[in-house]
């Protein structure tokens, strides 16, 4: 008789970060004082603004309590006062504080979607929107698009093929994760009517708003108009302050049945972050000078990772006009593969390695070099379609990008003579 515990379904069809998944092998190579330059994940290197860490050197509070299930009304009132900077325009009920962005899209689909109802997605894309679908019981369908037509939204009849009765919701990132594409006017126009034609919920990660390169201006779902009820906002503070590890976002939407029922999935996991969401009030006012110079740094890095990855022979990656990823085509067999043996196998030494400042805590003297990059096969529902791509954050000072680059055109070369 086997007595092993089953693990439950959902369980097993949940998919590994490609952002996260090669962590283990991170941690491994850094213990032999390998410098890692990670270009994984979305997480900047710039400071937080003084203002937010002030919050958090004065609390003064002799006890850590809930706060509202919804959030404190202070922080989302400021929140309305930023939104009105981009022409939006809400009261402080028709936002819910979230802990992150995370939380918003699962209670989104959670509140909207039954099991086996469907959402069509725009691919490739962020990876945890699957694993959100899945703990919802939802369906994630893909509309795909292409690294060769620099991933612009295909014409609106590849939408219409995937619609049916189980059609639920289309879902956006905009400007996009993975891979810094920003819809235009037109698209985001023929995304309205298929909103209103089919009456979906439009779901819209909208959290990379104030990193727009291109001078074209940022189109918020919440700019449809006839739409105003179907629209599910998504935001977090944690890329604009540099506060990925205070967990706080927001689920914004018009629709008081939608909030009504988040609120339920709200009261049941009872507040979010308490110190969060002070440090994300202070944040909010009184940085606009914060904002941007860390504008100007993603400009000036952006050039950078973007001029550098197609210098290097057979790798290719379109200009990104917002957020601050991109996806790059790398002359590789498998892409998984070679991300995890640049982390296991590979290690770059040069002159300039001795003297580099040793490792972190562990304060161990450097003993190479090596490059931490997210397989984009993750961000595909068909990972054969991006089984030679990588998604790369431009997260690092430029010195550190151009080194990065310099020892990925080392890996390539390494690699592909074996």
């Amino acid at each position: 008789m086997d007595n092993t515990l089953q693990i439950s379904q959902r369980g097993i069809e949940m998919p590994e970060s490609p952002i996260r998944k090669l962590a283990p092998l991170a941690y491994k190579a850094e213990d032999k004082g390998i410098k890692i330059y990670r270009l994984n994940i979305g997480q900047p290197d710039l400071p937080t603004p003084k203002k937010a860490l002030d919050i958090l050197k004065d609390v003064d509070r002799t006890t850590l309590e809930y706060s509202p299930s919804q959030g404190y009304r202070s922080l989302r009132q400021a929140l309305v006062g930023y939104y009105e900077r981009y022409q939006i325009k809400l009261n402080a009920d028709d936002i819910i504080i979230t802990s992150g962005g995370s939380e918003a899209v699962l209670f989104a689909f959670m509140s909207c979607l039954n099991p086996g109802d469907e959402i069509i997605v725009p691919e490739p894309a962020y990876a945890n929107y699957m694993s959100f679908a899945i703990s919802a019981g939802a369906v994630i369908r893909t509309v795909a698009t292409t690294i060769e037509e620099g991933f612009c939204l295909p014409k609106v009849e590849k939408f219409e093929e995937l619609i049916n009765e189980r059609t639920k919701a289309i879902l956006i990132c905009n400007p996009n994760n993975p891979t810094g594409y920003l819809y235009t006017q037109r698209e985001m126009n023929q995304i309205r009517d298929l909103v209103k034609k089919y009456n979906l919920y439009l779901f819209s990660d909208e959290v990379y708003r104030e990193f727009i390169y291109t001078g074209s201006p940022y189109i918020s779902a919440m700019h449809l108009e006839g739409i105003e009820q179907n629209v599910v906002l998504i935001d977090s503070v944690s890329k604009r302050y540099s506060e990925c590890g205070i967990r706080i976002g927001a689920l914004i939407t018009k629709n008081e049945n939608v909030r009504k029922t988040v609120m339920k999935f709200c009261q049941a996991r009872l507040s979010p972050p308490l110190l969060g969401q002070l440090v994300a009030e202070a944040s909010i006012e009184g940085t606009e000078q914060y904002s941007r110079e860390v504008y100007d740094e993603y400009v000036e890095r952006r050039k950078c990772l973007i001029d550098g990855v197609n210098r290097i022979p057979g790798c290719y990656t379109p200009m990104p006009m917002g957020a601050f990823y991109t996806v790059a085509q790398l002359p590789v067999d498998d892409a998984e593969n070679f991300c995890a043996w640049c982390l296991e196998e590979f290690c770059y030494i040069d002159d300039k390695t001795p003297s580099m400042t040793p490792l972190g805590n562990k304060n161990k003297p450097v003993t190479g070099e090596t490059i931490m990059m997210a397989p984009a096969a993750g961000f595909y529902t068909n990972p054969e379609l991006g089984r030679n791509q990588v998604r790369l954050a431009y997260v690092l000072c430029k010195k550190d990008l151009q080194r990065a680059l310099f020892i990925l055109e080392k890996a390539i070369e390494k690699y592909n003579t074996m």
